[in-house]
């Protein structure tokens, strides 16, 4: 059971506010105790005959009383009433004066309080705000945090100071990939030329355009991984332009290399890089074709809901454990732990179709099919 979120500004307001209470309650409390002391102090009299203060006593009363104490002693009795009737109004005046200053002033503290916890917290809101934009086509963004050197602009420069770095490793990435392609998918292209052209000798022996066939195989496995490899590194970078798309006309372009799928293709509204999209679902489908048994069962369905688009993809395969089915999403795995090339693939299918979601702020999720075989959704 989690508890619920309290803001820093509305603590600051609270802590604010507690003070100005806190502080009003003792000074009531000091005020009280004072006031209570004066009014409780002794003071001397001198009887002089003044017949008004009889008038505190009981009409009734008045007659016995006078016949029975001495005239000084009514006297006194009556003032002593009289100042402590006085006495007790007076306190419980100034208590309720009192406690009601102590209201006004705390909820004009707690209302100061929150106008200076957002004043102090604007800045943290500004990071916060701009750690939520941070993309890597947004890098080139600062805070630029003004006002006097204190720690939070401290924090402030240190964020942008972060970014700077992260600017820079992503520009080195960006210009690794770009040379890795040329330097790697250039010699590959080369000797799949030259094995080919040897292969058209017709006087080549039959071993050696046997060797020349597994090397042409062997060629063709290192450049699916090479352009796995460079696909996943394009796809985990955050599209620099988004376009209006359908995943429904995405889907129908791609499973035009799968003629024996099945779909159900509903109009599923997106924005991203169409390519990058109709990549995955491609993907997708050469996944389930390729993992597939005798069933050979291949279902596409699009479609669009209030927590937005959807592509999911089913095959009939092997019975894969629950267990097992997120490991499938990891570069180089495979069911059964192959982790070299092979004929199946490089093992890079469902990492590119995550990478390419997670780029376009999707998620990648797939569960077992009962029987066998596997149920991907990719949601937009």
């Amino acid at each position: 059971m989690t508890s619920r979120r309290v803001s820093v500004r509305l603590r600051l307001t609270l802590v604010y506010g507690s003070l100005f209470f806190g502080v009003g309650v003792v000074f009531v409390g000091v005020n009280y105790l004072f006031v209570q002391d004066v009014l409780s102090r002794p003071a001397k009299m001198t009887v002089q005959g003044v017949p008004e203060a009889l008038a505190a006593l009981k009409p009734s009363a008045q007659p016995s009383v006078m016949m029975s104490l001495p005239k000084d002693t009514l006297f006194l009795r009556a003032v002593s009433d009289a100042r402590s009737q006085y006495r007790e109004d007076v306190m419980g005046s100034m208590l309720q004066w009192s406690l009601l200053a102590v209201a006004v002033v705390g909820v004009a503290g707690l209302a100061i309080g929150w106008i200076v916890a957002r004043r102090a917290m604007a800045p943290l809101q500004t990071m916060t705000e701009a750690a939520r934009r941070l993309s890597e086509s947004t890098l080139h963004e600062r805070i630029a945090l003004g006002g006097p050197r204190d720690e939070i602009r401290d924090l402030a420069d240190t964020f942008d100071s972060m970014l700077e770095r992260l600017s820079r490793a992503f520009d080195s990435q960006r210009r690794f990939v770009a040379n890795a392609s040329h330097e790697l998918r250039t010699p590959l292209a080369i000797n799949r030329a030259l094995l080919q052209v040897s292969m058209t000798d017709p006087e080549l022996p039959r071993q050696v355009r046997t060797v020349g066939t597994e090397l042409l195989n062997a060629n063709a496995r290192q450049e699916r991984l090479i352009e796995g490899l460079l696909l996943l590194a394009q796809s985990e970078r955050e599209p620099a332009e988004r376009l209006p798309v359908d995943l429904a006309e995405l889907a129908a372009s791609a499973m035009t290399s799968v003629p024996e799928t099945t779909a159900d293709l509903r109009p599923a509204p997106a924005e991203g890089d169409p390519v990058l999209l109709e990549r995955m679902i491609g993907n997708l489908l050469d996944n389930a074709v390729k993992y597939n048994d005798e069933r050979a069962l291949v279902v596409l369905r699009t479609r669009s809901d209030r927590w937005g688009s959807v592509v999911t993809v089913e095959n009939t395969g092997r019975v894969v454990p629950s267990g097992r089915v997120e490991d499938l999403f990891e570069p180089f795995r495979r069911l059964d732990h192959d982790r070299t090339g092979s004929a199946g693939g490089a093992g890079l299918g469902l990492s590119i179709v995550r990478a390419i979601a997670q780029a376009h702020r999707g998620s990648a999720e797939a569960r077992p099919r009962p029987g066998g075989g596997l149920v991907v959704t990719v949601r937009l």
